[in-house]
């Protein structure tokens, strides 16, 4: 058994419904760590993403292992670090710093964790075309976990169409033959996909209701989800409803917690185990 101890969190908004900080825990528990995680969320405390320095700062002086960065905070945080990781790099977008020896150094975990859960789940499904809504810092690493896994063409939709133009460009230095593009049509695009990923933070408990028109859905889709609160969102239910083949958030959730697990304990954790607990909340 260690003596350990790990003091890690999350910073992000709207975050008091969040299964990380249990997940974490009780993997910690499982290996004898003594593990604390908890939660600083802007909305609860007040503040906005120009606290950032001030909450990373606090964070060292009180020895914290290490963070978990989620919406809206992925990107913002990439001038206050030290370090990045090369995922995090290619990325353009971190959710987990690590602090150790007086540096700041990001990762981005989401990726892995993506891929992982579409691996297990939408092995075989088809992805010769294939939608994805948001263009932000988990957009970002998502739609490279979906190149890696051979989708031939993303077509990238965003409210900020710089944002996802930037994106698009940044795909493209790193996977050949321009397979990112940038969205203009949305129901044409809608009509030729394979699959549908929405990454924005449209359908979760602060922010209901679908990132595009439901009646864009069919039957033939297969439709994938990172928001994990609430796990069944308003998307999955148009998509359920229909018949496609859905992949919940839940699993880049835990996927990438063991990831961050990892980097924060320096100890492999148990993914099937993280899985149960997940389930189990």
């Amino acid at each position: 058994m260690t003596e350990r101890s790990i003091l890690a969190g999350l910073i992000g908004k709207g975050i008091q419904a969040s299964r990380t900080p249990a997940m974490h825990e009780r993997e910690g528990d499982a290996q004898g760590l003594r593990y604390l995680y908890r939660l600083i969320d802007l909305d609860a405390l007040r503040l906005d993403t120009d606290a950032l320095p001030e909450l990373l700062t606090a964070a060292e002086r009180m020895g914290y292992t290490g963070l978990n960065i989620t919406f809206p905070c992925k990107q913002l945080i990439i001038p206050l670090l030290d370090e990045l990781s090369p995922e995090a790099r290619g990325i353009g977008a971190v959710n987990t710093v690590v602090l150790r020896d007086g540096k700041r150094i990001g990762h981005n975990t989401d990726a892995l964790g993506f891929a992982e859960g579409f691996r297990r789940n939408l092995n075989d499904a088809p992805r010769r075309r294939v939608v994805q809504m948001g263009a932000g810092g988990a957009g970002a690493a998502v739609a490279h976990a979906l190149l890696s896994e051979g989708v031939q063409t993303l077509s990238i939709f965003d409210v900020e169409k710089d944002r996802a133009r930037a994106l698009v460009e940044m795909l493209n230095r790193s996977f050949a033959a321009e397979r990112a593009r940038l969205g203009t049509d949305l129901p044409q695009a809608m009509a030729e996909a394979d699959g549908l990923v929405n990454t924005t933070p449209v359908g979760m408990d602060k922010l209901p209701g679908t990132p595009l028109p439901p009646e864009l859905l069919r039957p033939e889709l297969w439709v994938a989800e990172i928001i994990y609160f609430p796990l069944e969102t308003e998307l999955l239910r148009h998509a359920r409803a229909l018949g496609c083949r859905t992949l919940d958030g839940g699993n880049m959730a835990v996927f990438q917690a063991v990831k961050a697990f990892e980097l924060f304990s320096g100890e492999q954790a148990d993914a099937d185990r993280m899985l149960a607990h997940f389930a189990s909340f």
